[in-house]
């Protein structure tokens, strides 16, 4: 049996992951090893290691990296842990591939070595683009690093390609979140209100926030433009899904407590949803708010407009229901106000979605079992040149 490594480290990108995960694991010929790391492993951000071992799957090694710091150099020390644990790790599980996801910090360490190690890397997601984030030099780090890539447009594969790599090693294979709308069974809305212990009113936002860490306005000032925007809106509930452990997150997700004791008869603030009461709030809000990949992504499949804030998604293939705005209050309340108007949403029923039809992870597995049984895969990649 061949060994696929699937490495997580946020509860977004599990939740993205999970039916790539289901899939190796229904095939004789594959074993799934999974290494849960970073957010997963930290009670301040919910201990979401626990979503994994809740849904049946043994947990290969967890690697405990996620300092107590948020700043530059207290994440450049985890990145430094994070290498010298995968490595030993890897020594340990023997992976004949490992598959990630993304751009985060611990995912170039954990790629990183890997590629030290020879072990060949399954990449998602790569080609996109994000001006506004560090994360934008580490996905086309990891990308160069990597051996085979599935990508969730064309745009992004040929940029994949742009970069050097061997047009029959990329794949557009389109969005994995599109596959898990797909796939799910949303909670009724009485459902919903009833699990999360929260009444929700005829309209409601869901706000995530994140850090944009190559922005010189800090992530305190954006956000505070983003509640005194949200504070125009008193009849419009909201749900905060708080900010991941990037460089001043933890400000961010301070703010959010302080805003809804303030207001705690309209807001509520969660760490992890966990995907299936995610999804089902999407389903049923007015409006998403914030700067998340899941707005651009996830969001416009459900015909939901999406108000995308600054610079963090900048770059990224845009659905006709995603309005974009500048981090300053007079912008964001303009594009709420446009979000929430009858004419906008009834022009979105209508809208094409750019990331695929939701067919990814049998896709994903095929190519990957196919490059494995056949023995295809040689690490001494050759540079493609664009003719």
């Amino acid at each position: 049996m061949k060994k696929i490594c699937v490495i997580t480290g946020t509860r977004a990108e599990y939740s993205l992951l999970k039916p790539i995960i289901d899939k190796i694991n229904n095939e004789d010929e594959l074993k799934v090893q999974i290494i849960a790391t970073g957010m997963h492993l930290s009670p301040e951000f919910g201990l979401t290691y626990k979503e994994i071992e809740s849904d049946g799957y043994e947990i290969s090694e967890k690697i405990e990296i996620l300092l107590s710091s948020d700043t530059t150099v207290g994440i450049s020390k985890s990145m430094g842990l994070a290498m010298i644990s995968f490595s030993e790790c890897y020594a340990r599980l023997k992976p004949d591939l490992i598959i990630v996801l993304g751009d985060r910090y611990e995912m170039f360490s954990a790629v990183s070595a890997a590629m030290i190690s020879r072990i060949p890397v399954a990449h998602l997601h790569g080609g996109e683009s994000t001006e506004g984030l560090v994360d934008e030099a580490i996905r086309h780090s990891i990308t160069k690093m990597s051996y085979l890539h599935f990508t969730s447009t064309e745009e992004y594969r040929n940029r994949v390609i742009q970069l050097g790599e061997a047009p029959e090693r990329v794949f557009n294979v389109g969005a994995i979140g599109i596959e898990n709308i797909k796939n799910t069974k949303f909670l009724s809305k009485e459902e919903l209100v009833n699990q999360i212990n929260f009444n929700l009113g005829d309209k409601f936002a869901i706000v995530t926030f994140h850090p944009v860490t190559l922005d010189s306005s800090l992530a305190e000032e954006q956000f505070s433009n983003v509640l005194s925007a949200l504070d125009s809106f008193n009849d419009l509930d909201i749900i905060f899904t708080k900010a991941n452990a990037d460089t001043e997150g933890r400000i961010i997700n301070q703010m959010i407590d302080e805003y809804v004791k303030k207001n705690s008869h309209r807001t509520i603030s969660f760490t992890s949803m966990g995907k299936l009461r995610y999804l089902s709030a999407v389903k049923y809000a007015s409006v998403v708010i914030g700067n998340s990949s899941s707005g651009i992504i996830e969001v416009p499949e459900l015909k939901v407009p999406t108000v995308n804030i600054g610079d963090r998604q900048k770059g990224r293939v845009l659905s006709e229901s995603i309005i974009n705005c500048n981090a300053n209050k007079c912008e964001i309340i303009d594009a709420i106000k446009k979000s929430l108007d009858n004419n906008f949403t009834q022009t979105l029923q209508n809208t094409t979605h750019p990331y695929g039809d939701g067919e990814v992870s049998s896709k994903v597995v095929s190519v990957i079992k196919s490059y494995l049984l056949d023995n295809k895969i040689d690490i001494k990649k050759h540079f493609y040149d664009l003719r």
